[in-house]
């Protein structure tokens, strides 16, 4: 069987899927407070993910990333539905968010906020979503 020489491709791949991944971070963790968030943190996140299957192939990422994108989809939703109606709890309306400062031993005093958990459930839902889409249309023959 014919094997093109992807040599270029797989060099490269692995300090754009890094730079990729760190920057898809950085969108979500900075998303609630500036551009960013959620949706396009995993969006970045299973570019990177695509990226490493086109120049490793299937098999290898498998075994890399033994995940199953398809429980991320409820993962997320849950994660997103459960903090809009954590906040029935404290007598305020759905979605309402908070925030606080928090001390750390190594990081100091950081700001925490109820909008992270529910931009980390968006997260874990468009990820989910777009990589079972496109490996779907991938491997459909």
């Amino acid at each position: 069987m014919f094997r093109p020489n992807d040599l270029i491709l797989r060099t490269t791949t692995s300090l754009i899927a890094f730079i990729l991944l760190g920057f898809a971070i950085y969108l979500l963790l900075a998303g609630h407070n500036s551009p960013g968030g959620g949706f396009v943190g995993g969006l970045m996140t299973a570019s990177a993910i695509v990226l490493m299957y086109m120049s490793y192939g299937s098999e290898a990422l498998e075994k890399i990333l033994p995940v199953n994108y398809r429980i991320l989809i409820p993962s997320g939703l849950l994660l997103a539905v459960v903090t809009g109606v954590g906040s029935f709890f404290f007598n305020e309306s759905f979605l309402s968010h908070t925030y606080g400062y928090f001390q750390f031993p190594i990081f100091g005093k950081i700001e925490l906020a109820t909008a992270m958990l529910f931009d980390i459930g968006v997260y874990l839902t468009v990820l989910g979503v777009t990589i079972t889409i496109i490996l779907s249309i991938a491997n459909d023959r």
